[in-house]
């Protein structure tokens, strides 16, 4: 805590109770008398142009803790310098001003405490609040100093029946103001039995400890520490009192005769000596310029020593002023860990009752969807099952309409077989025909020859030759008429047996399509209709062919004889014309 919280907690006090009317104002004069008492005990210069010229009578009214602040920080908090008071006075005259009006102890002398451990409760009780106004010490605090007290009477606090004393008060749970602790103090609840005079040594002890940073002091029952001289070398018996920056040692208890200090820092250390010179229970403090030895009466209060010396050189080392204004801030960090603890608790408590309450909700609509599931299948399982009779009902018509289709395949192909032997015949018929064509050939040489022979008949029978002629080139055209004949004959085979594949390409599309019909009825009814159609084209195209081939049944024929040609030169060469005619006709 520092030095300006410290001082302005002590103020608010001296302030409100100046404010008798309790409307937050003081009037100017008495804020000028506490100024004025301000300066003399924080040892401050005083500045009365400063403060006349701040409290001038021509100013309205009286004063707020607000319009008196700034004077306060400028002329007063902003020159006080540690160390150069003495805090305790600072303490009293702020005490004094509150007390007169807050503080009632009891008129018939039963209180608990005196008017002095009031005031060292007070301060404790300032040391421990909260740094927020009006001024409030926590529960945990409170339970906090109540021990430390109960604790240098050696005995134990009654925690149960704290927090049923707090658990009544109004506001007791939020925290409880100074005048409520003192008054609670007073009351003897929980220190039933106990003297004022060792109420007074442990309120004392605890004050010493937490405002004055006491950590150690020999008690009286225990007697003194022992010191050895550093020039004679002899022992005496001194008080001690260590503070977190310096081992004080007294001629007594009383305090009065400082004989020296022990300044202590980061670089010191404390050891324990063996035993000699006669003295037991021996430990030293090592400086950087020197060794102070003491010996303590028995071997607990050496350890107790030893360690509070380690502690305050600790505190040294860690640059900390006062080992109380550390915990009280450890204690604070951890009350306020429990606080957000408590509040990410609760508002995890509050987010799982929003899940929960999700959930039942989630549990609800997945209620409804399950119905409307269960609802869905249904109606689904009877689209299923309308679905597959539909189905069955198509499988088996387009079985029966693979059946005719396989039956028409069969059929087309012992037509197929037919048109080959057909086709056979034709092209035994061809050779027939290319046979006669050569003994035509063979004949035409005949006939050229024999023209040479009768050269003198040529010119009787140049009318027979032109008609020979004529006849010949009839020959020869009918001859290219059977060529392109063939060949128009071979190409429509080939058209025929491509016809197959696609019927055969057809059928096993058909195949195909009846795998695919339970996913696209349309899709296999369309094909099937298409096939159908490509039956009947080729039904159609086989009659056509048919008919083409029984016309190719009926061979040309040769031509007739001619009988208008007489003579004895002509006589062998008439029946190879007569022949002839009949073949062409």
């Amino acid at each position: 805590m520092d030095l300006r919280a410290e001082l302005l907690k002590s103020i608010w006090y001296a302030f409100t109770a100046l404010d008798v009317e309790r409307s937050g104002k003081v009037s100017k004069s008495q804020l000028k008398v506490l100024s004025h008492n301000l300066y003399t005990v924080l040892c401050i210069p005083h500045d009365p142009v400063a403060l006349e010229e701040h409290f001038r009578d021509d100013d309205d009214g009286p004063v707020s803790s607000q319009g008196y602040m700034p004077y306060l920080n400028k002329y007063i908090l902003d020159k006080v310098e540690e160390g150069a008071f003495v805090k305790e006075n600072f303490d009293e005259l702020c005490w004094t001003l509150t007390a007169k009006k807050n503080y009632k102890p009891d008129r018939n002398g039963n209180s608990v405490i005196s008017h002095q451990d009031a005031f060292r409760l007070w301060c404790l009780f300032n040391f421990l609040s909260e740094d927020k106004y009006p001024l409030v010490m926590v529960p945990d605090e409170v339970e906090y100093l109540l021990k430390k007290i109960c604790t240098a009477m050696n005995m134990e606090l009654n925690s149960g029946e704290l927090d049923d004393y707090l658990s009544q008060e109004p506001q007791g749970q939020g925290g409880l103001t100074v005048w409520q602790f003192l008054d609670m103090v007073n009351s003897g609840r929980f220190l039933r039995g106990i003297e004022q005079e060792a109420v007074s040594m442990a309120v004392e002890e605890v004050y010493q400890e937490v405002i004055e940073d006491v950590l150690k002091q020999a008690r009286s029952p225990h007697g003194y520490l022992w010191k050895k001289g550093q020039l004679r070398r002899n022992w005496s018996e001194r008080w001690f009192t260590l503070k977190p920056s310096v081992l004080s040692y007294y001629m007594s208890e009383e305090r009065k005769e400082k004989k020296g200090s022990i300044a202590l820092d980061k670089h010191c250390c404390v050891e324990v000596l063996p035993d000699r010179d006669g003295k037991r229970c021996m430990f030293c403090v090592k400086t950087s310029s020197r060794t102070y030895e003491m010996s303590a009466s028995d071997t607990r209060q050496r350890q107790e020593w030893t360690l509070a010396i380690q502690t305050a050189i600790r505190l040294q080392a860690e640059g900390k002023k006062s080992l109380h204004k550390d915990l009280k801030q450890k204690r604070r960090e951890q009350r306020e860990q429990r606080e957000q603890r408590k509040a990410a608790k609760e508002e995890e408590t509050q987010r799982l009752k929003q899940l929960q309450e999700e959930k039942e909700r989630k549990l609800q609509e997945l209620e409804l969807l399950k119905e409307a599931q269960r609802q869905a299948e249904i109606l689904l399982q009877e689209e299923e099952q309308r679905r597959r009779q539909q189905h069955e009902e198509m499988q088996r018509t387009l079985e029966i309409q693979l059946q005719e289709a396989e039956q028409a395949r069969a059929s087309m192909q012992a037509e197929m077989v037919l048109k080959e032997a057909e086709a056979e015949r034709q092209r035994k018929r061809i050779l027939e025909l290319e046979d006669m064509q050569e003994r035509l050939q063979e004949a035409l040489q005949q006939e050229v020859k024999a023209r040479q022979d009768e050269e003198s008949v040529r010119y009787a029978q140049a009318r027979l030759l032109a008609e020979e002629e004529e006849k010949l080139k009839q020959l020869m055209k009918l001859k290219e008429e059977q060529e392109e004949y063939i060949i128009k004959t071979q190409r429509e085979k080939q058209v025929l047996k491509q016809e197959m594949e696609n019927k055969n390409k057809c059928l096993e599309e058909a195949q195909k399509q009846l795998e695919e019909v339970r996913v696209n009825r349309q899709r296999v009814d369309q094909d099937v209709m298409a096939a159908q159609r490509k039956l009947r084209q080729a039904s159609t195209n086989v009659k056509h062919w048919n008919v083409q081939m029984n016309r190719l049944m009926h061979p040309i024929g040769p031509g007739d004889k001619r009988t208008n040609v007489s003579g004895g030169g002509f006589a062998g060469y008439q029946p190879f014309l007569s022949q002839r005619d009949s073949s062409l006709k």
